[in-house]
């Protein structure tokens, strides 16, 4: 929609082109401008009226009057149907021989008086906010965890691998097997990770999502007793907890996952363990410079970085003729980020120095 004085513009833009001796046309199509449209436009100037449509008032000859909306809200309000949706009100009506309106109706009416909303006998949803923004820059500061299932010889039975990483070096630092999803058992594995890693009181965050094993009573005492910080997803948003999921897809589409389920226990936890030394000592993870998570864990990523630098560098003085800029950038991570908030750079996010204290 154009307005009256764009349109008296444009107007006068053509008639000045069609006197200075081009076809109205050709001075239409100039500017993207149908020539009946131009024409429509010199009807409404002559009344000086412009685009008529952003005034018109449409009312339905159907709508229902304000006495019948009244009584539709009364009724849908009422004692009987005030937990009910429509598509439970309107067929409940008919039963009894009346007719109010239709479903699409009464939703519009409720909406209009803001009424749209939860109408059951039940607990509204609670907002859920983001975590907060999380940071490390060095290993045992901040760690994440999750259970998954992996197949068991019985349908619909699994064995439950409780596995915690490092997220600044990416190294799976504690895990287990077991038959059962148990607050009790998850705790027993953070124990054991606090007594290998040597964790000191409030130096950690441990993330994870909201299952019940996570925010069970004894995994969170044995939290508070270690002195692990706890910090939790968003129900059903996997993405508060990617570190996790990411692991979960790499030990899945292994090549070596086996194709039919575990036979039993052991060899569920023997197949896990093989995995855990692949990952840990072999693979070269890619978010971290490609060198093992156990290398950057111990602190050995920024000398093995520099050396590849120095070859490449090398590489380059050799024959500069084959690199048409600079080497590959070899620097280490610094630091790592969980949820970061939007708006604010990598490098500019500083760690929260309550909870992620470095490693004495």
């Amino acid at each position: 929609m154009t307005a009256l004085p764009q349109r008296q513009n444009v107007l006068a833009l053509v008639a000045e082109a069609v006197e200075a001796g081009a076809r109205q046309e050709q001075a239409c199509a100039a500017i993207n401008l149908s020539e009946r449209t131009l024409q429509r436009w010199q009807d409404d100037a002559r009344t000086t009226v412009g685009d008529r449509r952003p005034a018109r008032v449409q009312k339905p000859v159907n709508a229902l009057s304000e006495r019948e909306r009244e009584r539709l809200l009364m009724v849908v309000n009422s004692k009987e149907f005030g937990h009910l949706p429509p598509s439970q009100i309107v067929p409940r009506l008919a039963d009894r021989g009346e007719y109010l309106a239709s479903e699409s109706t009464i939703y519009r009416l409720l909406k209009r008086h803001g009424q749209l909303a939860h109408r059951r006998a039940e607990k509204p949803p609670k907002p859920r906010s983001k975590p907060r923004a999380l940071s490390a820059t060095g290993p045992n500061q901040l760690f994440s965890w999750d259970i998954t299932y992996l197949p068991s010889p019985v349908r619909g039975s699994f064995f439950y691998l409780y596995l915690f990483m490092d997220i600044f070096s990416r190294k799976i630092v504690g895990w287990q097997v077991y038959d059962a999803e148990c607050s009790a058992l998850a705790g027993a594995v953070m124990r054991d990770i606090c007594a290998r890693e040597r964790i000191a009181p409030e130096q950690v965050v441990l993330h994870s999502d909201n299952g019940a094993p996570m925010k069970g009573a004894t995994m969170l005492a044995t939290l508070q007793a270690l002195g692990v910080m706890p910090s939790f997803s968003r129900p059903a948003v996997s993405n508060d907890n990617p570190y996790s999921e990411a692991l979960f897809k790499t030990m899945k589409y292994r090549p070596a996952y086996p194709a039919r389920p575990f036979a039993d226990l052991m060899a569920a936890r023997q197949w896990v363990g093989n995995f855990v030394y692949w990952y840990n000592a072999e693979h070269r993870h890619s978010a971290i410079g490609f060198v093992t998570p156990e290398q950057r864990h111990a602190g050995l990523d920024a000398a093995l970085l520099r050396e590849r630098s120095a070859v490449y560098q090398a590489a380059k003085a050799l024959h500069p003729n084959r690199w048409s800029g600079d080497v590959r950038n070899w620097q280490p991570v610094e630091i790592v980020h969980l949820n970061p908030e939007n708006g604010h750079s990598l490098n500019s996010m500083e760690v929260d120095q309550h909870t992620l204290k470095k490693a004495a």
